[in-house]
Formats: structure tokens, C-alpha cells, sequence
């Protein structure tokens, strides 16, 4: 998977003659290959993959129909490469990823290549919004090895285990059922924990009548998925019950109101109204969603202040969630894509009815 082409488009609609990609997962996406320390150059015309000894044989495998291939070493520096490419590309005006990069790296780039710099941050990720359908496709992959790991590790989890014994069973499961890796470090939080959003994993013991979040996700082919599923383990209360089925129901609304068009807090507020109107307005701190790819949070964001509006093939997540500190918390989330008239959710776990657990 590469995106070279829609590169140069986007250069000729900025009026930029090449960009110089230092970004790891914006080298990822612009030739389908990831690697540490090395340069991507994109021209209006030709694109060229920079590194060293380590990737070249991998690099050339990978991106060598995409793009011009060349190792950097004591003879011939990245730098050098960098310069030739530029040279080549006959750039004047050469844009450089401004968020991504350290301002000293930024400087020690400009005077190495004797060139400024135009500021183009937006650039990659505005270009990684909108989803193809192979980026779909990997993110849909990721996602159902998640949810194969959850429907395993369900008939795992019982009072007695710790938090981080169940982070350990869902990695294992997701890598044993085809994930790269973690798509970022997983929330496993149960009893009053719970009420901690982004709690770390710990000794905490599970209890008979304890909530156990999981929040977690793998990698296919570089792409991210993202979920969050509440349980309850031995019984639930009434109170438990009565905010799980809020917090669903302001999902289902914000699922509902997301399309393209319309700004990301719109969709929060759908979901925001649910949860104030239930009383529990001051437990629902966070954003409703946010979207995913490469990364796990890219733009655009669906929270208060969501002003950009959303594209189709967007993707976003559905999570929102309510915490009362010293009690417990629920949160529940999906992963939608944005259409024209509505979203498709590609989340497939079941979360219709609370899951109490009896291991």
C-alpha cells in the first residue's frame, strides 16, 4: 500500500514542488513501508525512499516499485541523498512536516540542506483522514482480531485475577490470532479503578460484583482498531446496570447523528445530551471520539470543540463514558466510518445487552 500519487496531487494543489517526510508512520503511508532514522522525498514527478544497511533489502522489496530506493553510509550520506533528490525534483519550494519535528532537528535540517523550510503540518494527516478502502480493509482485520481476543479472554477473567493478568491474556490473544502489536498500551482497570478513564493496568484484584474495563487494539499492516467493552463479573447492581445502558444509549445517539458534512462536536453533543439528561453531565469529562488510522488519534476529533467537519471515509470513534471516582466507570466503544448519510460501524462485539461474567 502506497500513496505517492495522491502525494503529488496534493503538492500541485499547494503549490509546493516536493516535501521532505521524516514523520516514521508518514513514511509508512507514503510507500508502505515503515522504518527508524530514514527520509522519505516526495517530488512532483518521482518519490525516493532514504535508509540504511539495516532496511535496504526490506525497503526495496517493499517500495521499490513506488519509488527510487537508495542506501545512505559513510560514502554517501542521508544528507547528501536529501540534497541530490531535491535537486533532482528541481525544488523551490520544499515543505517539511513543522508537528513532527523537534525545532532543532528542523533548524540542523534547513542548514545541513542549505534550504528553507515551508510549514507543512497539516499536510500528511489531513492527506491520512479520509481512507482508502485497503486502509479500511487492514483497519477492519485489526479490529476482528481484537474481538476475537475479547470473546477468548471473556471465559479467562474471573474474581481473583489482577488487572494486569488480563492485559497479559488480551496481548497474547491478539498476537496469537494474527495482531503486529499493540496499537497502544491496553486499559484493563476493574472496581473502583474503573472510574479512571485512562487507568494503568496494576495488582488491583478482581472482585465478585466488579465492573472490568478493557480498552485495547491491534495492528494490520500498520493500522490501528480501537475498542472498549464493560463487563460485569458475578452480578451486577442496579445502579451498574442503570449507567451501562446510559452510557450505550448515548452512544447509539451519537452513532446516530454522525455523517459527513456536519462538525465532530455536533455528534458529541448528541451523545453529551443523553448523559446530561440522565444526571450524570459532570461524570463525562472526554471528547465523544476521536479518529484512528496509522496513529490512534488523528484528526478529525468528534468532542466540544470538534469544529472540522467530517469527510466520508472518515473513521472515528464512538466512546463515550461515565466515571463517578471512588465507585466505578463504564465506558463503551466502537469504531464507525463516516458516510454521506449516516456511519457504518465496523465494531462487531456484542454490547446490546450488559455482559455479566460467571467464570
Amino acid at each position: 500500500m502506497n500513496n505517492i500519487a495522491r502525494i503529488q496531487e496534493a503538492l500541485v494543489r499547494r503549490d509546493l514542488d516536493a516535501i521532505l517526510i521524516t514523520d516514521e508512520k508518514n513514511q509508512r503511508y507514503a510507500t508502505g513501508f515503515a522504518f527508524t532514522d530514514g527520509a522519505v522525498v516526495v517530488g512532483r514527478e518521482k518519490a525516493w525512499l532514504l535508509t540504511d544497511s539495516r532496511y535496504i533489502e526490506a525497503a526495496e522489496n517493499i517500495a521499490g516499485g513506488c519509488c527510487t530506493v537508495q542506501m545512505f553510509d559513510r560514502q554517501h550520506s542521508q544528507t547528501d541523498l536529501i540534497r541530490a533528490a531535491l535537486t533532482e525534483a528541481k525544488a523551490e519550494r520544499l515543505a517539511a512536516e513543522d508537528q513532527q519535528l523537534s525545532h532543532a532537528r528542523w533548524a540542523a535540517l534547513e542548514k545541513a540542506l542549505g534550504r528553507e523550510f515551508l510549514p507543512a503540518g497539516d499536510f500528511m494527516m489531513a492527506l491520512r483522514a479520509s481512507k482508502n478502502q485497503e486502509e479500511i480493509d487492514s483497519m477492519i482485520r485489526a479490529q476482528r482480531i481484537s474481538e476475537k481476543a475479547l470473546e477468548e479472554v471473556l471465559h479467562i477473567i474471573k474474581p481473583g485475577m489482577t488487572e494486569k493478568e488480563v492485559m497479559a491474556e488480551l496481548v497474547y490473544h491478539m498476537l496469537r490470532n494474527g495482531s503486529e502489536g499493540n496499537s497502544f498500551d491496553p486499559i484493563v482497570v476493574t472496581g473502583k479503578n474503573t472510574s479512571m478513564p485512562h487507568g494503568v493496568p496494576g495488582d488491583t484484584v478482581i472482585q465478585d460484583g466488579d465492573f472490568v474495563t478493557m480498552d485495547f487494539g491491534s495492528l494490520k499492516n500498520g493500522y490501528c482498531s480501537d475498542m472498549t467493552r464493560t463487563v460485569a463479573v458475578g452480578h451486577a447492581t442496579e445502579e451498574m446496570e442503570k449507567i451501562y445502558y446510559t452510557v450505550l444509549e448515548a452512544q447509539l445517539a451519537g452513532i446516530a447523528a454522525a455523517r459527513s458534512g456536519i462538525p465532530g462536536k455536533l455528534i458529541d453533543q448528541a451523545a453529551r445530551d443523553v448523559i446530561e439528561k440522565a444526571g450524570y453531565g459532570a461524570y463525562f469529562g472526554h471528547g465523544f471520539g476521536h479518529s484512528l488510522g496509522l496513529d490512534i488519534h488523528e484528526p478529525p476529533m468528534a468532542g466540544p470543540r470538534g469544529e472540522a467537519l467530517m469527510e466520508v471515509n472518515d473513521l472515528c470513534s464512538a466512546e463515550p463514558g461515565i466515571y463517578i471516582p471512588g465507585k466505578f466507570g463504564v465506558r463503551i466503544e466502537d469504531v464507525m466510518i463516516i458516510r454521506p448519510e449516516g456511519a457504518e460501524v465496523i465494531t462487531k462485539a456484542p454490547k446490546m445487552e450488559l455482559i455479566v461474567l460467571h467464570n
